[in-house]
């Protein structure tokens, strides 16, 4: 086999380019981990320009598919020990409950409301989940440099046992490190959110956005989150994540 066949045949084995579920596969691969934690600070910039500051923790045990997460406010004081436990399938929606100190309760998600903003940010319940290569269809749709940096444009509709208020979401992938660099969220054909990724950098091993905005398109608002005090696998444990600990703190 001459050299140029023989390259070009080592450049198709190392190609999982052209192929949508290989590329999410190894998405999810390059970011797995046993647990995440992070101090999210948000600024909430309505459609007037009005700017609100919130802050929360996240925790995470378990990666894509099977993960539990904790997500609880910090600031401010109006929303300060409310909490979200969702726990998340692989061929599924995930379940999800909220507890309100003030209320003393705990309230499941209903699927209905998954559409809902999540306590005055632009992300919804839904948002919130952990998108698992199982749950959806995916087509590869193309390729486009945003930004100078060159990606792959996946399409990805969700599977029958996938309830979810988009339809359709196409998702730009990195070439370089294999995250996710965009997400737009559409129904019935309009753009209802997107999703931007920024400031990619490298944390214990995991190529890492530290700064998310989620944009609502029919609000004309966007929220900005930053990812503080990030850390991946600690040791979490499981009574972390139920919802006898949601009452807790």
């Amino acid at each position: 086999m001459s050299r140029l066949l023989f390259a070009l045949a080592l450049a198709t084995l190392a190609a999982p380019a052209q192929d949508p579920r290989g590329i999410i596969e190894e998405v999810q691969k390059r970011s797995r981990s046993t647990s995440q934690r992070y101090e999210g600070t948000l600024r909430v910039i309505n459609a007037r320009g009005r700017v609100t500051g919130k802050r929360w923790r996240y925790d995470r045990l378990g990666s894509h598919g099977s993960s539990k997460a904790v997500l609880r406010f910090l600031d401010p004081a109006e929303v300060r020990g409310v909490a979200l436990l969702v726990l998340n399938h692989p061929q599924r929606s995930s379940d999800q409950w909220m507890w309100t100190p003030a209320l003393q309760r705990e309230r499941r998600i209903a699927f209905q409301d998954r559409r809902t903003r999540f306590f005055g940010t632009d992300f919804s319940f839904e948002d919130l989940e952990e998108r698992d290569v199982d749950q959806y269809d995916l087509r590869l749709d193309g390729q486009e440099a945003l930004g100078g940096v060159p990606c792959w444009r996946i399409e990805a509709r969700p599977k029958q046992s996938k309830v979810s208020q988009y339809d359709r979401s196409l998702l730009w992938v990195r070439k370089d490190h294999y995250v996710y660099w965009r997400i737009e969220n559409y129904s019935r054909g309009s753009l209802l959110r997107r999703a931007t990724y920024s400031d990619i950098e490298n944390v214990q091993g995991i190529w890492t956005a530290r700064t998310i905005q989620m944009a609502d398109l029919r609000q004309d608002s966007r929220t900005l989150l930053k990812l503080e005090k990030l850390e991946y696998n600690l040791p979490l444990k499981d009574e972390s994540f139920t919802l006898q600990a949601l009452r807790v703190e």
